[in-house]
């Protein structure tokens, strides 16, 4: 008998984990792409490489009062989907058909990318208020599903 913890619960780990890198004040994002059990490429929340990290020098979108979900132009971060894109283009490796698994539903801005890229399926831990986004997915035909957060070992 088998007592591994099954393979999407083994990578929704590795998203939180990925997530403790993220330098966004209001909410830590982790996400990887993974195609036959294999991870392709990771990606947290936070500013352009190089840049300063609203860790450093504060939210923008706090000081001005804006919900989650809403004016997403007015944030220095990238989310964690994009560095997700991002990176897997920088190392030339390819994520169609990959799944996603991330901690938290992807934003319309990061549905619409996700599904360009043509991915498989998206797994995420934690909803986000963002209709459109689901319903762009269904759209496109790529399931997603909202999985039961890790228990985390103390």
């Amino acid at each position: 008998m088998d007592k591994r913890i099954p393979w999407a619960e083994y990578f929704m780990n590795i998203a939180y984990l990925v997530a403790e890198r993220s330098t966004c004040l209001r909410r830590r994002v982790g996400a990887l792409a993974v195609k036959d059990k294999r991870i392709l490429a990771t990606g947290y929340n936070g500013a352009p490489a190089g840049l300063a990290h609203c860790l450093d020098i504060g939210c923008l979108r706090d000081q001005l009062g804006i919900p989650s979900g809403q004016r997403h132009e007015l944030c220095r971060a990238l989310h964690a989907e994009q560095n997700v894109i991002i990176q897997a283009a920088m190392h030339g490796v390819s994520i169609e058909g990959a799944d996603i698994f991330c901690t938290t539903q992807p934003c319309i801005l990061c549905a619409k990318m996700l599904i360009n890229c043509r991915v498989k399926t998206i797994h995420f831990a934690e909803g986000y208020p963002d209709d459109m986004s689901r319903q762009m997915l269904d759209e496109a035909g790529i399931p997603y599903h909202l999985m039961e957060r890790p228990a985390r070992e103390s």
